[in-house]
């Protein structure tokens, strides 16, 4: 495991940043007041981050880079052009931080967890003065997070379309984990 490059932590926090504005800096800050507080970090094995407390993270550089599968949380991998993609595995982090959400009502639960976009017509509301192409936490009625997307228009906007008009591309949701458990966390 190794810390993240200049880059890559632009890149990282550019994408982590569309999904929860001005609390992204909530993510590294120490955990208390005292002056040896631990605190959160993201680790790099193989191209995926994780996202793992400083005082697990130094136990871990005693294990050989091989040898290490995971550690903390997964939040995504890099892509082989340098981009960052979040994994599903993110959503608890996510849906903690989150600054826009959009809850959908329980007939539109399936077919958002079956791997389809979220339409006007499913959702129940939404945070106001959501801009277009933002990142969402996709929630049910019952607050429980189902998954993450992007905004296919604004707020404004979607007041105004008709029921089957897209609100939000869907990115990853809770089914991902029965539908790519194969592929998920393999490297």
């Amino acid at each position: 495991m190794r810390a993240l490059t200049e880059e890559e932590t632009k890149t990282l926090f550019a994408k982590l940043a569309n999904y929860t504005g001005s609390s992204l800096k909530n993510l590294i800050a120490p955990l208390s007041d005292s002056p040896d507080a631990d605190r959160y970090v993201f680790r790099v094995n193989k191209d995926r981050v994780y996202y793992v407390l400083l005082s697990i993270s130094n136990l871990a550089t005693s294990i050989q880079r091989e040898r290490l599968l995971s550690l903390g949380t997964c939040l995504g991998k890099f892509t082989k052009t340098g981009k960052f993609r979040l994994h599903i595995t993110a959503l608890p982090i996510l849906a903690e931080h989150a600054r826009y959400k959009i809850w959908v009502k329980p007939n539109g639960e399936m077919p958002f967890l079956y791997g389809g976009n979220v339409v006007k017509a499913h959702v129940g509301r939404w945070s106001e003065d959501c801009p277009e192409h933002q990142g969402v936490v996709v929630y049910s009625m019952n607050d429980t997070p189902l998954g993450f997307g992007v905004t296919a228009r604004s707020t404004a906007e979607s007041r105004r379309l008709d029921p089957t008009g897209v609100v939000c591309f869907r990115q990853a949701d809770c089914g991902e984990f029965l539908r790519d458990e194969d592929t998920l966390f393999s490297g």
